[in-house]
């Protein structure tokens, strides 16, 4: 039996063996393969989870989990590797999770991007954004401040306050590890400038210019919907998947039409991310909005987390948007209810509510940082503030480090909490795979017209609680092709009228039906037959099958009498 422990981070080849035993004991659950190679060479995995023995994988309805996709977002992976043990220990056992894996498939991804969680992951640790390949400039020294370096080789990437007499900050008069504000006009106290930690490349001895990191790539920004280059927006790359690790997951799910929803998981902030992410919700679709709320809505009730507009409460800048991530491909180009999870808020921990996602981080009440102090204290025992410590810096001489460890305290989870954390989120993830299209057969029947001629009758129904297309964007795009039927005749028998293959259109689900009976109600919109009229022996067996991508595969066989 697999233990895996859910209060620690994995290292590449640890997360590798795991899901490689996890195929290895439940073979009939669980498949292992790489959708490509990092940037650095390494092989991106991805597990396909379904009962095998009751169809392929490609022939059921999937939904889409990644994790990891930037560098230091390590809980994702762990969330994406909790989904996977879910899964595994829960079939058999649960009703509604024996269901999903009996009749849906679920591609996970656990670590998109494996060359930056090793760095972030090292024992002498590295703060990237994304990949680990040298963007926009490829140069071997440049001048500056190069963040997020673990100088003092403690394993933490923390802050460096130097004295400065025009510095912006202070230290608080009660809580010295605490810095705070300068007034706009106080003179005549002891001021301080905050760095990151981190080494500074050709000091002048005046001057610290804070550099772009090498690595300035944001996977996120590389995906082909309203993709902009890096002039528009920052860390976008060359071209749309100019990146392997992106271009991976776009040939994934190109290649893979089963797929009809999305989950990112990301961190921070403790909350369920939807697009837009460029344009606010006057501009979609409203059936697409109400089923992402519907979505989100259980997602709250699930996990906890609160689902909100990217566009409306998630931007970095008001006046400024995000273009190119990945969820906003997979709605805007493929019509897939999309969502980015943003695991962990140390704000709630310590009792902070209702603030701002990102203007927080700009600026918020003293009172907010001493809630989160007391908070580190009593909870995680200190852990997650380093109190401040001298140090002499090779460039900037006698200098303190210390602060807030960010890559263990708010980037993640903190071990102790992790499980906890994650452990809400595969219910909902089942959930999600269960709301989609799911043809199955409604009836056939096979009337005699004559001696040897019949009439073979099809029908289909969709059971699942979304239309066979998904989403109105999908209708928009035109990316499905709706349902197909097929007749396969035997050896000497002809088909008198009907089409060997028929194109039967859209098959609408539960999930767009009017509260009240009135003339705008649909009927069975969510069933087609086609009838097929054949020339054949009595007691001959005729295959009849219809498909959706998105939906799944019928097939039956019907005897001629």
């Amino acid at each position: 039996m697999i233990t895996p422990k859910f209060d620690k981070f994995y290292r590449y080849d640890d997360l590798t063996k795991l899901l490689k035993n996890y195929v290895k004991e439940y073979p009939n659950l669980f498949k292992l393969e790489s959708i490509g190679k990092s940037y650095e060479g390494r092989d991106v995995w991805l597990v396909t989870a379904t009962n095998f023995k009751l169809g392929k994988d490609t022939e059921k309805p999937a939904l889409w989990v990644d994790a990891n996709l930037h560098a230091s977002e390590v809980t994702g992976s762990t969330a994406a590797l909790y989904l996977v043990h879910d899964l595994a220990t829960r079939y058999k056992k649960d009703e509604t999770v024996t269901r999903a894996l009996d009749t849906r498939v679920f591609y996970i991804v656990p670590r998109v991007n494996p060359d930056g969680a090793e760095l972030a992951l090292a024992d002498k640790p590295k703060e990237i954004r994304s990949s680990t390949r040298q963007y926009p400039y490829v140069d071997s020294v440049r001048d500056g401040l190069v963040w997020g370096e673990d100088i003092d080789g403690d394993g933490r990437i923390l802050q460096m306050r130097v004295e400065d007499s025009n510095g912006a900050w202070k230290i608080h008069p009660e809580e010295p590890r605490l810095m705070i504000r300068r007034d706009p006009i106080e003179t005549g106290g002891k001021y301080y400038r905050i760095f990151p930690e981190g080494v500074i490349n050709n000091y002048d001895g005046a001057t610290v210019k804070l550099r772009r990191p090498a690595e300035g790539l944001d996977l996120n920004r590389n995906f082909p919907a309203n993709w902009r280059p890096e002039g528009d927006q920052y860390g976008a790359g060359d071209f749309p998947t100019s990146e392997p690790e992106a271009r991976n997951l776009v040939e994934f799910l190109r290649t893979h039409k089963n797929i009809t929803g999305t989950l990112s998981f990301h961190t921070m902030s403790g909350v369920l991310l939807r697009g837009f992410s460029d344009k606010p919700d006057s501009e979609q679709i409203p059936e697409d909005l109400w089923t992402f709320e519907k979505i989100g809505a259980k997602g709250t009730e699930l996990t906890g987390y609160p689902h909100i507009s990217t566009f409306d409460e998630f931007k970095y800048h008001p006046k400024q948007v995000i273009t190119g991530a990945f969820d906003e491909w997979t709605y805007e180009h493929l019509g897939l209810y999309a969502w980015t999870v943003e695991f962990w808020s140390p704000q709630k921990q310590a009792g902070i509510q209702k603030f701002k996602y990102i203007d927080w981080y700009r600026e918020h009440p003293v009172e907010d940082d001493l809630k989160l102090l007391k908070w580190n204290d009593e909870v995680l025992k200190g852990s997650g503030f380093v109190d401040w410590h001298a140090y002499k810096h090779d460039q900037l001489g006698n200098v303190e480090v210390g602060g807030w460890d960010f890559l263990h305290m708010w980037s993640n989870v903190p071990p102790e909490f992790l499980e906890k954390e994650i452990s809400p989120f595969p219910d909902w993830i089942v959930w999600h795979a269960l709301i989609s299209p799911k043809l199955a057969l409604w009836k056939t029947s096979v009337t005699a017209l004559g001696a040897d001629t019949f009439r073979v009758r099809l029908v289909v129904q969709n059971e699942g609680w979304l239309p066979t297309y998904i989403s109105k964007k999908a209708l928009e795009r035109k990316v499905t092709r709706g349902v197909i039927a097929k007749i396969q005749l035997p050896k000497g028998a002809a088909l008198i009228s009907g089409k060997e293959h028929e194109e039967l259109g859209e098959l609408e689900g539960r999930a767009y039906k009017n509260a009240f009976i009135d003339e705008a109600s649909e009927g069975t919109d969510d069933r087609v037959k086609v009838e097929w009229v054949v020339k054949a022996k009595k007691g001959a067996k005729v295959k009849l099958s219809a498909k959706h991508d998105r939906a799944g595969v019928v097939r039956v066989e019907v005897v001629l009498k």
